[in-house]
């Protein structure tokens, strides 16, 4: 059975051990392999170094069950994965000529030419089941050699994700003959040390379910995981505990963020929202026009960073800047209640603040922002004062924001 098999995930590519590139790939996949009951035990991280790989694939193999190996699937010299693993089991790389048609194809419907080195992507280990790559050029590879059960998964994340839907998780799903369920408690307004506290007795005592917290930037993931033939009633029971000591601080029963909710909400209610930024400088919008679908609800972002903009843009009073700032809560009231008024939407929001790490002062330090919400009949402002650089202030400014919607909105 599944859970009582060891995984772990090696991530090939020295770029990965620059910091070139983030590492996405190990988060996904151990945040998804829990959620079916699968216990990651190790992830690693190997330049691409033949010899070195080797050593990490063969300690890995020594130690569990199942091993997913990322990168190193490619045409250059340097991608070299497939022919580790294929040594380590003494077996030999095979031209699949199925996939060899497949690059060719890929290659002339975009006009690019087909360098020798790319046929290189199309050698599969013997006696290997080839994993199709609807989105790359690098099919994935699954073997099950001496009771392990190993992946070979392209790099890129987009690849991945979709090669691990499609097939991994199926074929692991299908080693388990026992039911697992998980559920996710999305909590903002309480601090990571807060929710542990209230939840500290039930994660002491854990057996089954297993209950585990992630803590994000003014979010906590709450997972609630079970397994056997009673998971919904175990699932039920611990439910109603979190339920009562948490209750309210919980914005999602899914492993959706705060402004996925927020923006999934405003479109299914059929709700309009605008947005002002200063010291944000887009960020909020960013996270907006990442959901799906968002254009419907939200409708205009503009970022009116300097006071001249926020004059002939907005419509702020140039006495009210002169008299009180651009950091303000008589300025925010304006942004807020006139980026509304431009196309009339149920919301607008805005943010004014000192990001730092420079321009405060006794009155105004570094880290005051103001963030405001007005409605037809309202308007919210609030006067925060956050702490630490500057991405984390502005990072700070967007939750607050979505928590204010939050509360407007449920």
């Amino acid at each position: 059975m599944v859970q009582s098999m060891n995984c772990e995930i090696i991530n090939v590519g020295t770029e990965l051990l620059t910091g070139a590139i983030l590492n996405t790939n190990s988060q996904f996949l151990s945040s998804e392999l829990s959620n079916i009951g699968i216990n990651v035990h190790n992830i690693s991280v190997v330049g691409d170094n033949p010899k070195r790989l080797q050593l990490v694939l063969e300690n890995a193999l020594n130690n569990n069950d199942i091993i997913i190996l990322t990168g190193g699937l490619g045409p250059t010299g340097d991608d070299l994965t497939k022919e580790v693993v294929s040594k380590v089991f003494g077996k030999k790389l095979v031209l699949d000529n199925t996939e060899k048609e497949h690059l060719q194809n890929w290659f002339n419907k975009r006009n690019i030419p087909f360098t020798k080195n790319n046929l290189k992507q199309a050698y599969l280990p013997e006696d290997s089941i080839k994993i199709e790559n609807p989105n790359g050029t690098a099919p994935g590879v699954y073997l099950h050699e001496d009771g392990k059960y190993i992946f070979l998964l392209p790099g890129p994340p987009g690849e991945l994700k979709e090669l691990y839907f499609n097939f991994v998780q199926p074929t692991l799903k299908s080693f388990n003959n026992q039911k697992v369920e998980s559920r996710f408690y999305n909590i903002t307004g309480l601090g990571e040390s807060l929710v542990e506290d209230k939840l500290k007795d039930l994660v002491e005592n854990q057996k089954n379910p297993t209950i585990a917290t992630y803590a994000n930037l003014g979010e906590i993931l709450v997972r609630l995981t079970a397994n056997g033939p009673d998971a919904e009633k175990l699932l039920d029971e611990k439910e109603k505990i979190i339920k009562e000591r948490l209750g309210k601080y919980i914005f999602s029963y899914s492993n959706n963020s705060l402004v996925n909710t927020i923006g999934n909400c405003l479109i299914e209610r059929n709700l309009t929202l605008s947005s002002a930024e200063s010291c944000t400088g887009g960020m909020i919008g960013e996270q907006l026009t990442a959901i799906p679908g968002i254009s419907q609800a939200y409708l205009l972002g503009l970022i009116t960073y300097s006071n001249e903009a926020k004059i002939k843009v907005l419509n702020v009073n140039k006495k009210t800047l002169e008299k009180y700032g651009a950091v303000s809560e008589e300025t925010c009231w304006e942004m807020c209640t006139n980026v509304r008024k431009i196309l009339g939407t149920d919301f607008g929001i805005a943010t004014t603040g000192i990001a730092g790490p420079d321009g405060g002062t006794p009155e105004k330090p570094v880290g005051l922002v103001y963030t405001g919400l007005a409605t037809k009949d309202t308007v919210k402002i609030k006067r925060n004062l956050f702490y630490g650089n500057r991405d984390t202030v502005r990072k700070r400014t967007c939750n607050v924001i979505f928590q204010m919607l939050r509360e407007e909105l449920f």
